[in-house]
């Protein structure tokens, strides 16, 4: 008796010793990537059984045991990926470690709210319906502009990392504190704020190369000194967008609509940006180069430059030039598939 009583605290160590080793065995009960989803205020208790329910570890008190062994880490809620089998105990390390998974969003320069909206939507993290509504609330700008139409041009290009806890009105702040950051390298000019950046937003949308942003800001700025309508094609298009009847390619109809940023129809610069800008466009506005130049017409030798002109004759001429280089190459193009 004495025997088998002496035996019961070895047995009991040798199931702690089981039971603690069986904390460092990989395990996945999950065929697909899973994510977990850990609510703020939520106890290990509930931790342990949101993973045991995932297929993340095999029983919940192994975790529990994990947790025991640490009991000064504070477990970060968030929402986690898991791909590959993991320990109890590594589960229990990414969890203090805080290692939520986020999406990595890409917002490029040009971009417009449009394309930022089908960006989220496309990954999964938020409805473009609801980014779309909180891009439209324009008060994170208000004391930068407080005629800022919308947020339009103040979500900077960069790299963002979200979560699909993410708010779009926690998104809107994020990239238009990184404007802020932005405006502030520029020196924080004491220009009008609202024109520059709609001005722009319109070279961001016309300059293929970096060098010709100054050229293209001169021209619209000439334009506006001369009272010409500034005709900016990726204005028609915005305006387009705004009614939700853009068809992927620019019509005369879209010309000839009279919408208010649609610079075909209306004089001056549109009401606010059509697109989110970069550095150097902002820079462009602030620093144009010092021309005569009227006209642009993108050359159709594939070199994505412009033909600069100053007057109406000299733009002609281009654009003549420009349709018949590129009915030269469509006549090419034919030839060679019809020797094919």
């Amino acid at each position: 008796m004495l025997r088998r009583l002496a035996a019961v605290p070895l047995i009991l160590i040798a199931l702690l010793l089981i039971a603690m080793y069986s904390t460092q065995v990989p395990y996945a009960g999950f065929r697909q990537p899973v994510y977990v989803d850990i609510p703020r205020g939520t106890g290990s208790r509930g931790i342990a059984a949101l993973l045991e329910r995932n297929g993340v570890i095999r029983y919940r008190w192994q975790f529990l045991l994990a947790r025991v062994l640490r009991p000064r880490v504070t477990l970060q809620a968030g929402e986690y990926l898991f791909e590959q089998p993991a320990s109890p105990w590594r589960v229990l390390e990414r969890l203090a470690y805080g290692d939520v998974f986020y999406h990595e969003l890409v917002v490029h320069e040009g971009d417009n709210t449009f394309d930022i909206a089908a960006a989220l939507e496309a990954q999964g993290i938020l409805p473009a319906a609801a980014f779309l509504e909180a891009s439209r609330d324009a008060s994170l700008v208000r004391d930068l502009d407080p005629g800022a139409p919308s947020l339009e041009g103040y979500l900077f290009p960069d790299t963002y990392w979200v979560t699909r806890r993410t708010t779009p009105a926690r998104l809107c702040r994020m990239m238009t504190g990184r404007f802020r950051r932005a405006w502030r390298e520029l020196g924080s000019p004491k220009a009008g704020i609202h024109d520059t950046v709609t001005l722009a937003s319109l070279v961001e949308e016309e300059a293929k190369l970096p060098q010709e942003r100054p050229l293209i800001a001169s021209v619209f700025l000439n334009r506006l000194r001369a009272g010409v309508a500034l005709q900016c094609d990726p204005t028609a298009i915005y305006a387009a967008l705004l009614e939700a009847r853009y068809r992927g390619a620019i019509h005369r109809s879209d010309l000839d609509r009279r919408q208010a940023y649609n610079t075909y129809q209306y004089p001056g610069l549109p009401p606010g940006p059509i697109a989110n800008p970069g550095l150097a466009s902002l820079r462009a506005a602030l620093h144009p180069a010092q021309t005569d130049y009227l006209y642009f017409v993108l050359r159709a030798d594939g070199s994505a430059s412009h033909q600069f002109s100053s007057n109406l004759a000299e733009h002609t001429r281009a654009v003549q030039e420009y349709r018949r280089e590129l009915h030269n190459q469509a006549q090419q193009a034919h030839g060679a598939a019809r020797v094919r």
